[in-house]
């Protein structure tokens, strides 16, 4: 999920701990229970930093070891070391579970987006992404909200967000039945896919798709129960050829392919340079493909420059290759 849904979602899950009964008879451990729930719903993304540095980097590790199994066991355990000797008072136990709670649950629902995580690890290094929920969604964000206000209004916060939990129980197995639904119509329309790839948007009943069979790529859009295929695409192998492999040694490149499990790829011949194109065919908006992983590279197939991310606009592209077009 996005940073601010982790925050209200923290704050809620602050609120739900209100019916523990150690946490409502103590200030001490209430306080510090909100303060480990919303630093405990944020701390999984510290690896966002990480963007500082380039795109690489944060594509290769994002949602990787910071949510990986021994991370949702240690995170607690280093909240705990800097929260609790401010409330030396409160009760460590349920102070503990709590903040485990708000870590397993950031974990936890990241798991419903497109963007997936690698959960798994150490044991897999798969991304494990249920493509049910957008990254932003603006219902869940908003009940979160709707709640937060009503407890300011006086509300009894744990009534308030147990209710709140238990709708939102209900909205996840409803989008899954309409993800389910998608999948049933996309097996109709290419009932010989070898691989479907469905990812929600922000509007409830619109889904972006990606599928192949043995020939082509195919990208599509759900709207509600109707399929429509924008894009179709021949389906060629990635030649190993002197250009490809140079290629595939930039760290831009090498990122993309670790994370992208559809795309298309093209090679452009210039006067005194090569240009290598994978595209992401998972995330076409307004007829463009914006996330791309781009090499150049000079007749000697030393890299001139790179770059993989989002661009919406080919001046931009050549903006962050800095290289003028040919």
């Amino acid at each position: 999920m996005d940073t601010g849904t982790h925050v209200v979602m923290g704050i809620a899950l602050g609120g739900l701990a209100t019916l523990d009964p150690s946490v409502a008879s103590s200030h001490a451990t209430a306080a510090s229970v909100l303060i480990a729930t919303i630093a405990g719903s944020q701390i999984p993304d510290i690896d966002t930093v990480l963007k500082l540095r380039n795109n690489a980097i944060y594509i290769r590790n994002h949602r990787g070891v910071t949510h990986s199994i021994p991370a949702v066991i240690l995170w607690p355990i280093i909240l705990l070391a800097v929260i609790y000797p401010f409330f030396p008072n409160a009760n460590l136990v349920h102070l503990w579970a709590w903040t485990f709670a708000a870590v397993f649950i950031h974990v936890f629902v990241d798991i419903f987006n497109a963007y997936g995580t690698q959960a798994l690890r150490p044991f897999s290094s798969k991304w494990v992404a249920l493509g049910v929920i957008n990254t932003f969604d603006p219902f869940l964000f908003g009940i979160h909200v709707l709640g937060i206000i009503i407890w300011v209004l006086g509300a009894n916060p744990g009534v308030t967000f147990l209710l709140m939990y238990a709708v939102i129980i209900a909205y996840y197995l409803k989008r899954y039945q309409a993800k389910k639904r998608v999948l049933i119509e996309v097996r109709t329309i290419i009932p010989d896919a070898t691989e479907i790839i469905i990812a929600p948007t922000m509007r409830y009943h619109q889904w972006r798709i990606a599928a192949m069979n043995q020939e082509h790529f195919f990208v599509g859009k759900g709207i509600k129960d109707k399929v429509e295929i924008l894009d179709r695409f021949i389906r060629v192998p990635v030649p190993n050829t002197p250009v490809i492999e140079a290629a595939k040694k930039d760290k831009n490149l090498s990122a993309f392919l670790s994370f992208s499990p559809v795309y298309r790829w093209e090679v452009d011949e210039y006067n005194d340079y090569y240009e290598v194109r994978f595209i992401d065919l998972r995330y076409r908006s307004n007829g463009h493909y914006p996330f791309v992983a781009v090499v150049q590279l000079d007749r000697d197939l030393k890299r001139i420059s790179s770059y993989t991310g989002w661009v919406f606009s080919e001046k931009k592209l050549r903006k962050k290759l800095s290289i003028i077009p040919s």
